[in-house]
Formats: C-alpha cells, sequence, structure tokens
C-alpha cells in the first residue's frame, strides 16, 4: 500500500528544519568564540572597547574592577527582553545563546598581557574577529545582544547597512572612553569599531538589493514560489526576436542576503530559464523586506 507522500514530504520538511537549526546552532557558537576571542585576545589587554553593550561593561569592569563576562551578561538582558518583544523568538532565542555562551566562554580564554601586543594591530584584529562573530551570527538568524538588536530592530523599519547603525550607536560609547582615559586609547577603539561594522556588512548582506529578470515558460510556478520568500513580483510579456517566441519575464527585486533562495527555485522549477541578475542602486516604495526570524 502507497503512503502518503504529502506525509513522507512534512517529514522530509521537518528533518531539514531540524537540520539547519542545528546548523545556525552551531554558526553561531563559533560566532560567540570568534567574539570572546577578539575581546580576550586583543581589546581587554589594551583597555579597548568594542563598542556597543560590550563597550559599557569594559568601561564599567576597567573603572571598577568587576568582571566584564558578567557585566556583559546583566547588560545585555534588559535588551534581550526587548528583543524578544519586537523582533521574533528564534532570533532572540540564538542571541540569549550566543550571549551567554560568549559570557562563559570570556572566562575561559585568558587575557595575555598588554604590553607585547602593538594597539594598532590589537585593534585591527580584535576588530576583526569581533565582525566575523558578529556578521555571521546575524547572518544564521542570531546577534550577539546588546547594539546588534537594537540596530536590527532599526533595519527592520528603515532600510540602511546594519554594521553602520552599530558603528553611529558606538560614538557615544567610545566618547566616554576619551573622556575618561584618553583620547588616543579612544581612537584605537574607534578604528576597531569602524573594522567591526565593515566586516559586519560584508558577511551580513542582508541591506544589499538586486533585481532578477527570468525569462521562463513556467511562469504561474516560480511566480507563486518567489511570493512566498516573501517578494513582490511583476509579469511582462515579451516576444524572442530570434525565435519570435512569445514568453513571460518576471521582474523581482530580492536581496543577495536570499539570492541563494532564488536560484535554488528556478533550478527545481525551470532550470531552462534565462536569467538576469543585476546589483540595485536603489529602491523607492514599497519594498516587502525578509520575514522576522
Amino acid at each position: 500500500m502507497n503512503g502518503n507522500p504529502k506525509s513522507g514530504s512534512g517529514a522530509l520538511s521537518g528533518v531539514l528544519k531540524y537540520v539547519r537549526h542545528i546548523r545556525d546552532t552551531a554558526i553561531v557558537s563559533l560566532g560567540a568564540l570568534a567574539i570572546s576571542a577578539g575581546f580576550n585576545l586583543f581589546l581587554i589587554p589594551q583597555q579597548l572597547l568594542s563598542g556597543g553593550v560590550s563597550g559599557i561593561a569594559m568601561i564599567v569592569g576597567y573603572y571598577t574592577g568587576f568582571e566584564i563576562p558578567i557585566l556583559y551578561l546583566v547588560l545585555n538582558l534588559p535588551i534581550l527582553i526587548w528583543g524578544l518583544v519586537s523582533i521574533g523568538r528564534r532570533f532572540v532565542a540564538l542571541s540569549i545563546w550566543s550571549v551567554a555562551l560568549t559570557t562563559w566562554l570570556m572566562q575561559l580564554l585568558p587575557v595575555p598581557s598588554g604590553a607585547s601586543i602593538d594597539p594598532v594591530l590589537a585593534s585591527v584584529f580584535g576588530g576583526v574577529l569581533v565582525g566575523a562573530g558578529t556578521g555571521y551570527s546575524l547572518r544564521f538568524g542570531g546577534s550577539s545582544g546588546g547594539f546588534d538588536i537594537l540596530g536590527s530592530i532599526l533595519t527592520r523599519r528603515l532600510d540602511f547597512p546594519l554594521g553602520m547603525v552599530i558603528f553611529a550607536l558606538n560614538g557615544i560609547v567610545v566618547l566616554a572612553l576619551g573622556y575618561l582615559y584618553g583620547w588616543g586609547l579612544a581612537l584605537y577603539s574607534m578604528l576597531s569599531i569602524y573594522i567591526t561594522g565593515k566586516i559586519v556588512d560584508m558577511i551580513h548582506i542582508r541591506h544589499i538589493k538586486v533585481t532578477a529578470f527570468i525569462v521562463t515558460s513556467r511562469t504561474k510556478e516560480i511566480a507563486e514560489r518567489l511570493l512566498n520568500i516573501p517578494r513582490g513580483v511583476t509579469v511582462i510579456s515579451t516576444r524572442g526576436a530570434f525565435s519570435n517566441t512569445e514568453r513571460d519575464m518576471l521582474m523581482t527585486v530580492t536581496t543577495r542576503y536570499e539570492l541563494a533562495d532564488l536560484r535554488r527555485i528556478i533550478r527545481e522549477v525551470d532550470p531552462r530559464a534565462f536569467v538576469n541578475i543585476v546589483e540595485t542602486v536603489e529602491v523607492l516604495g514599497e519594498f516587502r523586506r525578509t520575514r522576522s526570524p
């Protein structure tokens, strides 16, 4: 007796969803390792800042002698609660995991003597590690907490690069460091935070738009799949100059973050479709953003 194909498809979908969840959690965990390494191995030994909530924790820790990992955890708690209300449970659940794991790893990793590390190199390598950890955490559905959540809330309402949002928010923290501990440390911290922001934008590419022109004979099937991403689709009637064959062309604006989904849909529905993808300079009017995690 034949089984129900829908039941088999549902089971496969459940397995794939579970595998994706495991993958996302593993990548967020590696991001937490990179962030904690950037803090303990490069920034904290030089009394530099990473910016944001972690920067506030560092300033308080330098001044009072309290443990920076514990301060990092405590200061993140109210922001995580706000994110739970404003963004989505999956996003915040991964962010909580990232913050908790970063806190634990910071207590495990040694903090070397700062005298043996050049402050410029410490700023650069610290910024790269923190930016990579933050960027991959954001790309796979989580964050490193703090201003990442604030920046993510803003970019879901206003469409501009997340890394630069975080960089602007961090400026206040850097000014506080300069006032309390000297402008030399503040300038090194600004270098580190700038590098972090650029690395985040290189990895977390959700704000970069592309326009896809798809000439296909399977218009309805591809359009339905694209609308489920969800993205708007415009259908344009075309005629080939050489073949004189009439076909439909689908035009859709999406993000580079979702480009892999777009390619997969076209391969599955119409592998022979002609596709032209160009980078979009600006989008005016209504643009449906990605769904909240």
